[in-house]
């Protein structure tokens, strides 16, 4: 039997899906992950198949209008206005490709972006199909909405309402050219307002651990909270050697690093963080990749890398400072760490609030208003706070006892069965 796995975004959207797929291979599915062709070697290295999509996240984020929209952090109106200058070409293209992947498929499993056309695909071939979030998107009486600008519990009724703020927010900047490939590809009539309640009942698995966001009690059968899904690559990584020296001269440093959240002006982010190392007095790993930060010179005790697998490298830290997407938060939170996040935009406040709630880091400092004095104080805390580090262990003990994998597996194999 044949999945398909429709999922365009970023390393940090793919990356848990490759261990999804391989976890659904190692039980005799043929799994294949449609996504950007950036990542064709990674998942293919993996045992998996792979299908090319066109939309590249990379080019979302380094354009002008996604630069504006990063920093809009809670803003929500200003983030949709300018992530739909950049996505809105590239739409309908993102929908052929979704489609063209989902030829001959015995079943589609589709991550966020993919939703604006799976179910409609999955309908029109009549195979099964499932969502896959990384962030609680259903409505819940229990907390307010992912997006939601008030940070409080508002009680059962205004939590739910909050929901609006996200259906409306990834709806209404792109439904035109949602609506227009529905009716070319499909035939269908334009989708209103209503569009984002079919997911509610559509068979949902939660990549993140029970342990960090429980299910909310009026969630129902048919959404799994499964646990993270981590690629567990370090066995096969070989550290080079001067990272070696770097970790073994001294105190374990703090890492700092955002992922793929670009930046027209690394510099200055990397002296924000250069200046608060030293007034810690803290050594410093920094992260170079998509995101990196950059800088030419660097103190000695300071070291720069463009990857590696967070399994092997966070455990080795001191903090964790990273941008709070949804898979960098799960392997800092399963290292047993501290964690400072500096949110950007959409989930990322979400999971930085997350993480000071449960008492294992800082509160969250926004990225707009990062500065040496906010990150000094941030990385104080997380580096001498006992109670902290207690709890940021135990919360880390618990997601490593976890199976996400397995548990989403399992889900798929009972609810496969009973199409």
């Amino acid at each position: 039997m044949k999945i398909t796995i429709l999922a365009p975004g970023s390393r940090g959207d793919v990356q848990p899906f490759i261990a999804l797929g391989m976890g659904l291979q190692s039980v005799g599915y043929e799994v294949c992950i449609a996504t950007n062709a950036t990542f064709e070697t990674f998942i293919c290295n993996h045992g998996l198949g792979f299908f090319p999509i066109q939309f590249d996240m990379k080019k979302v984020f380094d354009s002008d209008a996604g630069q504006v929209g990063l920093k809009s952090g809670r803003n929500l109106v200003s983030a949709a206005q300018n992530f739909r200058r950049v996505m809105n070409p590239m739409i309908q293209q993102l929908g052929d490709d979704c489609w063209a992947a989902s030829q001959e498929t015995d079943a589609i499993i589709h991550a966020t972006l993919a939703f604006y056309f799976a179910p409609s695909i999955a309908e029109n071939f009549k195979v099964p199909h499932m969502v896959a979030f990384l962030h609680p998107q259903h409505p819940t009486s229990t907390f307010p909405s992912f997006l939601s600008p008030i940070k409080r519990n508002l009680g059962g009724f205004f939590n739910r309402l909050t929901q609006i703020i996200p259906d409306t927010m990834l709806w209404l900047p792109y439904r035109s050219a949602i609506n227009q490939w529905h009716q070319k590809r499909l035939n269908l009539p334009p989708f209103g307002m209503n569009y984002f309640k079919r997911y509610r009942s559509i068979l949902t698995l939660y990549g993140f651990s029970p342990s960090v966001v429980s299910k909310p009690p009026d969630w129902g059968n048919h959404i799994e909270v499964s646990g993270y899904w981590f690629l567990n690559d370090a066995a096969d990584w070989q550290p080079p050697n001067e990272l070696i020296d770097f970790l073994e001269a001294g105190s374990p440093p703090v890492y700092v690093g955002f992922g793929s959240m670009t930046n027209r002006n690394p510099e200055e982010t990397t002296d924000i963080v250069l200046k608060a190392l030293a007034r810690t007095k803290q050594r410093g790993l920094l992260l170079t990749g998509w995101g990196g930060l950059k800088k030419s010179d660097l103190p000695d005790n300071v070291f720069k890398i463009e990857s590696a697998p967070h399994e092997w490298l966070f455990p080795r830290m001191a903090a964790i400072v990273h941008h709070g997407g949804a898979g960098t938060t799960g392997a800092s939170l399963r290292a047993g760490i501290p964690t400072i996040v500096v949110p950007f935009f959409f989930d990322q406040p979400f999971w930085g609030q997350r993480v000071a709630d449960l008492g294992v880091g800082p509160q969250p400092i926004p990225r707009k208003k990062l500065s040496v004095e906010r990150l000094t104080a941030a990385i104080t805390t997380a580096v001498t706070d006992k109670k902290m580090q207690e709890r940021a262990a135990a919360l880390g003990e618990r997601i490593r006892a976890e199976d996400g994998v397995a548990r989403a597996v399992e889900f798929i194999n009972r609810s496969l069965s009973t199409h």
